[in-house]
């Protein structure tokens, strides 16, 4: 049996690892793998057809700075593909690369099946994108509960939810007895996170210390803990030494999830941490800036009533989010106080996040990859 996978970036390398394992546990007959991955995949015995670096490039600028290797490794990609004739091809994440690649396998070999692992967010934006995968997309494998009701309204490819990856992780995410003692006891702590890419963090940053100060002036002693991305570490320790609120910078995965365990209500951009947080249980405000052209195209292209994912699970805006104007220091530690401090707001937000387990686990108990690996195998012709 052959399964060629094709990852553009690390969180789809991530994903393609428990995937290669997944199907090696399901799978009647041994597998051979081939395509494009990194080093969680190479972990498990892949070898990629070129580095995963040489693709694994985002925003406009970046692009088209590196195209031309773009293009000749997405030439080189279907090349391989077509020569190899897997009885499946499976797309994770990453569409610009990706969907490059499948498209043109789909015209050279129409008989390959091909399953894109993670949908597009064509229910937030350019949802034409949908139908538009119908002619070389035989399968969407979704990490969202919503988002086969939406390929089904936008007329998009079968898609079946099979689960987040930080499903497999609620062992890690969940506080144990003694950290929620340690939720409920003074101190309390706030967790601060100010997102992943260095715009987000050079915008946040100075926003978030001053927030932090008016919410310590309200509520007297708070630990604040920020949890640094690695590759900006620096840039975070520079500019929250510079705020007159001291904060605990911490670093690596491990450290994160403590502070999340720990944490009485959290100050977060915008993006998947905020489903960490609501998985750990985490009371949250919600922030997000970007630059003034970015707004304009935002404004015309976003429609969803929310950017939050914990409040697109639920169908209801629970919690607070402030986006570019509203972003201000006073209104979000005015949101955090009452967070922080307990009452209707902080127990209405805990019951909203206490749903988010039931919604997002799947309804036969299975782990997200094995699901995925299940349909990836039943995409293969007997």
């Amino acid at each position: 049996m052959k399964v060629w996978l094709v990852a553009g970036e690390d969180s789809g390398d991530q994903l393609g690892a428990k995937l290669i394992r997944s199907l090696r546990e399901l799978a009647p007959r041994p597998i051979e793998f081939g395509g494009v991955g990194g080093d969680a995949m190479a972990a498990e015995g892949f070898h990629s057809l070129f580095p995963l670096d040489d693709v694994a490039v985002m925003g406009y600028l970046p692009v088209l700075a590196r195209l031309r290797t773009l293009l000749r490794r997405i030439r080189q990609t279907v090349a391989d593909i077509v020569a190899a004739r897997p009885d499946v091809l499976v797309i994770i994440d990453s569409p610009g690369f990706t969907h490059a690649v499948a498209k043109r396998v789909r015209k050279a070999a129409p008989g390959i099946p091909i399953v894109d692992y993670v949908s597009p967010s064509v229910w937030a934006w350019r949802p034409w994108r949908a139908a538009g995968m119908r002619p070389f997309i035989d399968h969407v494998m979704a990490l969202l509960p919503f988002e086969p009701e939406a390929h089904r309204r936008l007329n998009g490819p079968a898609c079946t939810y099979v689960g987040h990856p930080l499903i497999e992780r609620l062992s890690e995410l969940r506080p144990d007895p003694g950290e929620i003692t340690l939720r409920e006891r003074r101190p309390w702590q706030l967790v601060i996170l100010p997102g992943s890419r260095r715009s987000e963090i050079e915008r946040l940053m100075p926003v978030f210390g001053e927030a932090l100060k008016r919410v310590r002036a309200h509520l007297g002693p708070v630990e604040a803990v920020l949890p640094a991305v690695s590759r900006h570490r620096s840039l975070i320790e520079r500019l929250s030494a510079a705020w007159d609120s001291p904060v605990d910078v911490v670093h690596g995965e491990q450290a994160k999830l403590e502070a999340f365990r720990r944490a009485r209500a959290a100050l977060a951009a915008s993006g998947t941490v905020t489903l960490e947080l609501a998985l750990s249980g985490v009371p949250m405000v919600v922030a997000y800036k970007v630059s003034r052209i970015e707004e304009a195209v935002a404004r015309r292209l976003i429609q969803v009533p929310t950017i939050v994912l914990p409040n697109l699970i639920l169908g209801e805006n629970a919690m607070p989010e402030f986006i570019q104007a509203e972003c201000t220091a006073e209104a979000l530690a005015d949101a955090l106080v009452p967070l922080v401090e307990g009452g209707e707001a902080r127990s209405a937000q805990v019951q909203a996040l206490e749903r988010i387990d039931g919604l997002m686990r799947l309804s036969d108990g299975d782990q997200p990859s094995l699901s995925a690996a299940r349909i990836v195998l039943a995409s293969i012709e007997p």
